[in-house]
């Protein structure tokens, strides 16, 4: 067993968990607006959504308020407060689960982690002014995720002497920041990036590799769930993508992914749950 400390809630992360996406912005790249009506969010709708992955197998939740497809903008800081502070409330308050938000903003870091939030999950690795303080301040875990450039601009032609090589040392150098921050090794988890300013080969050997980051001694969550890496190599749209994508899951858990990031919730639970089944020999309960 290896217990690891969201919040109020403790997860045992010597095994893969499902994390379900709950996008709570009208432009996300795959699933963008469909928990709005017009340009109010719908807190019902929500917490139908969440109830259902949880129902599906998610153990967590991950909820953002800004999209970080390629291309996108940044959102005002009022904006993403909108959006994801009245969510992680209503589910602290409603439901059971280890409530991830995803988020690069030292105001949001403070606030979700006072209204029930167990994890901050930065796309920028907490590379903003003020948002190590602001991390380190509410004594949550989190996520550290790679990315080359800003969601604006990450995929214009993205180059790396070694993929693995400058992913390792990018998340080593973090890691550092951290804890010279005051946030300790044991609070920490890893993302490589998949789809943030890599090309196809780039993720490809990401994916084919993933067990090196393991040396770090810290978990891995992974998301590739329906992103354009999919799409490249199968030629499907988005909304075809979920086959491909638990090709990569089961990858990934059988590398020691602890935590895989999906939109489709139910599948990727059985999936996790059978090869989990294969590796021990054994059913699963």
């Amino acid at each position: 067993m290896r217990e690891f400390k969201f919040g109020t809630r403790t997860l045992d992360l010597s095994y893969t968990h499902t994390m379900g996406i709950l996008n709570v912005t009208p432009d996300s790249f795959s699933d963008g607006g469909a928990l709005y009506s017009g340009r109010d969010i719908q807190l019902d709708k929500v917490l139908m959504q969440a109830e259902r992955m949880i129902a599906d197998g998610a153990t967590m939740l991950d909820v953002g308020g800004e999209s970080t497809r390629p291309g996108a903008k940044p959102v005002s800081l009022q904006e993403e407060r909108d959006r994801v502070l009245p969510v992680v409330e209503k589910i602290a308050q409603e439901l059971d689960v280890v409530i991830s938000v995803d988020t690069s903003t030292p105001e949001i870091i403070t606030e979700v982690a006072a209204l029930g939030a167990g994890l901050i999950n930065d796309v920028r690795a907490l590379g903003r002014e003020g948002a190590l303080q602001a991390a380190s301040r509410t004594g949550l875990p989190v996520c550290l995720m790679h990315m080359l450039g800003s969601p604006a601009t990450m995929q214009d032609r993205p180059q790396y002497t070694d993929v693995l090589d400058d992913v390792s040392d990018f998340l080593a150098q973090r890691i550092h920041a951290c804890e010279t921050s005051g946030i300790s090794k044991d609070r920490l988890i890893l993302d490589p990036g998949f789809g943030f300013g890599k090309t196809v080969e780039h993720n490809l050997r990401l994916m084919n590799n993933l067990s090196t980051l393991k040396s770090f001694g810290v978990p891995l969550l992974i998301g590739t769930s329906r992103k354009s890496m999919l799409g490249a190599v199968l030629g499907r749209d988005v909304d075809q993508r979920l086959a491909g994508g638990l090709a990569t899951v089961v990858m990934s858990v059988m590398q020691g992914a602890a935590i895989v990031r999906v939109h489709d919730v139910k599948e990727t639970a059985d999936a996790v749950k059978m090869t989990r089944a294969v590796m021990a020999e054994a059913v699963i309960k």
